[in-house]
């Protein structure tokens, strides 16, 4: 099955598709926020989550203390910070799986920033938003195969080579195997 999702090119375009309606939610998600009447602000959203924490129904323990330790040592005191990242965190998230570009990456975060907004219980799309990206993720090279990673990537490894002095696979063996 994941064989299925890697290479096949049907996946591809099943991926190409996917990816590209995540996306657009990301980007119009973000873009509200970026472009709203008011500026967007998640001091609400922070003091509610820990007004009001996931807890266990049969003990009233919190399900994620340390979540809750991160909203308040961290996201709270900085939250001009969050103001900054969250919208431009989910923009750049849905542009890059539109254009399919850096794309691994663009999931990746969008993961990361749906498991976020559930641990502070905020389900809404999240559980929707997490599938569809675990599917571009699972997709792994061949989830950007018809976007810009087709040409990103490969630029990407040439330069990184380039500046960090590596070689190429053919150019690490001598022709005498090692030997003198």
């Amino acid at each position: 099955m994941v064989k299925f999702w890697n290479e096949s090119v049907w996946s591809a375009w099943l991926v190409t598709l996917v990816r590209i309606v995540l996306g657009y939610e990301w980007l119009t998600a973000g873009w509200g926020k970026l472009n709203g009447d008011k500026p967007f602000d998640a001091t609400g959203f922070i003091t509610n989550a820990l007004s009001n924490p996931v807890t266990d129904r049969a003990t009233g323990d919190l399900v994620y203390p340390t979540y809750i330790s991160f909203l308040e040592n961290i996201a709270l005191p900085n939250v001009k910070v969050i103001n900054i990242l969250v919208p431009w965190g989910e923009f750049l998230v849905g542009l890059g799986l539109i254009l399919g570009a850096l794309t691994l990456t663009a999931a990746f975060f969008g993961i990361f920033l749906n498991f976020l907004f559930m641990f502070s219980g905020s389900v809404s799309v999240n559980p929707w938003l997490l599938l569809l990206g675990f599917l571009v993720f699972l997709a792994g090279s061949n989830t950007g195969r018809f976007g810009a990673d087709r040409y990103l990537l490969p630029w990407c490894k040439s330069y990184f080579t380039k500046l960090f002095g590596g070689q190429s696979k053919s150019s690490g063996i001598s022709a005498n195997n090692g030997s003198a």
